[in-house]
């Protein structure tokens, strides 16, 4: 049963890495083939971006509650299959108007897979294999990005997200057997509250902890978000050798990268019985890679793509910071907290984003990224710091008034 729980998840976090990939490498040839002019391909392109991301920001609060008040394995239904449905009306849009609003859609679905498999994961498995099991889920799941590279390779863009909503509806086929895990069931019969954002974050301990674990994950996604999306404009400026750098190609490494980076941090920490030492070593190396990537002056392509592997390979402490998050809370926060602490990092990139574009006016794109990834290190080298040691913590505890 539990083999195939870890299984379960971590496909469905497959379709979710798979989904947000291939979107970026998709965007031009869909705008494209809606007869959207190249001049409007960035701006229309914004818009499906930030379209997909409140879909995640509103998803992922609603999966939690739902997660934490009925059940983790009825969120990773729900949520699957307007993820499947969603993307199938992609591959069906006319417009960018549809185009966007599929797009909310399949971002509000997605929004609850991962951390409702991480939790169920997490209640599911023995206290000492929850940290390996975890990991083989965001492993799993990162090599969706290397699926969806070369799916755009071979497949138009209709026929990749029919792929994708079908891929989908697969998955929430084989998911039809799965049973709510015991501590859910014992929690579900008792008269405390579930899935409450007062109580999250009305208490002050309890909602600084909620923050910590959210600025602690921060530099993952300014490496997505900022180094790897803005990779073509940081070669340019470090007069890299050889064939342009493209944003696809940086993101790729970088998913390769991150897919072997989280099954060493995760096995690391089971080696070291730490989460937190795992991730401080992952924040160290990160800070010397991301030095060596903004300096790389004058290198060739490939070894640019390299650093994009070896940055992407030190961000791989994503499995082990939501395993950390859902050991830190109780079984009737667990699903709120694992579903939206991941999200809301991802969301860190709109902020981010517009701070590297204000900076890079006045201080150039290399300096305004250093200065970025400096703050970003800093912010969650001192919330891990603060943050509680949960390897092989019990889960069987109520979070209280």
């Amino acid at each position: 049963m539990t083999k195939r729980v870890v299984s379960l998840a971590a496909l469905g976090y497959f379709i979710d890495v798979l989904d947000l990939f291939l979107f970026s490498v998709l965007r031009v040839p869909s705008l494209s083939g809606l007869g959207v002019p190249a001049s409007r391909h960035l701006s229309d392109g914004v818009l499906l971006l930030n379209s997909q991301m409140l879909g995640l920001l509103l998803g992922c609060f609603v999966w939690g509650i739902l997660g934490d008040r009925y059940g983790r394995v009825r969120v990773l239904y729900g949520s699957l299959l307007l993820y499947s449905l969603a993307t199938l009306g992609n591959g069906l849009v006319g417009s960018v108007g549809a185009y966007a609003a599929c797009r909310l859609l399949a971002g509000f679905g997605l929004a609850g897979e991962l951390g409702a498999a991480i939790t169920l994961v997490s209640e599911v498995l023995p206290q000492k294999q929850r940290g390996l099991g975890t990991t083989l889920v965001a492993t799993c799941g990162l090599c969706g990005g290397i699926a969806a590279a070369a799916l755009a390779q071979l497949c138009d863009w209709r026929t990749c997200y029919f792929i994708g909503g079908t891929a989908g509806l697969v998955l929430l086929s084989l998911r039809i057997k799965l049973y709510e895990p015991k501590l859910f069931a014992e929690v579900r019969a008792q008269s405390c509250p579930r899935g409450s954002l007062k109580q999250l974050l009305g208490q002050g301990a309890r909602r600084l902890l909620y923050l910590r674990l959210i600025v602690t994950g921060l530099p993952i996604w300014f490496v997505a978000g900022i180094l790897m999306v803005f990779s073509p404009e940081f070669a340019r400026s470090l007069h890299v050798i050889g064939p342009p750098v493209t944003a696809a190609q940086a993101v790729l490494a970088s998913y390769i990268g991150a897919a072997l980076g989280d099954l060493l941090c995760g096995l690391l920490s089971q080696h070291l019985r730490s989460r937190k030492r795992a991730m401080a070593l992952c924040l160290v190396l990160l800070g010397v890679g991301i030095v060596l990537y903004l300096h790389a002056h004058g290198v060739r392509t490939q070894t640019y793509y390299a650093l994009c592997f070896g940055v992407g390979l030190c961000t791989g402490y994503w499995a082990v910071l939501i395993t950390a998050a859902a050991e830190s809370f109780g079984t009737n926060l667990r699903a709120t907290v694992a579903t939206t602490v991941p999200n809301l990092v991802r969301a860190g990139v709109i902020p981010m984003t517009l701070l590297f574009e204000h900076l890079h006016h006045s201080l150039g794109p290399l300096h305004a990224a250093l200065l970025l990834g400096v703050v970003c290190l800093g912010g969650a080298l001192w919330s891990l710091y603060h943050l509680p040691e949960t390897y092989a913590r019990s889960l069987d505890f109520i979070e209280s008034d």
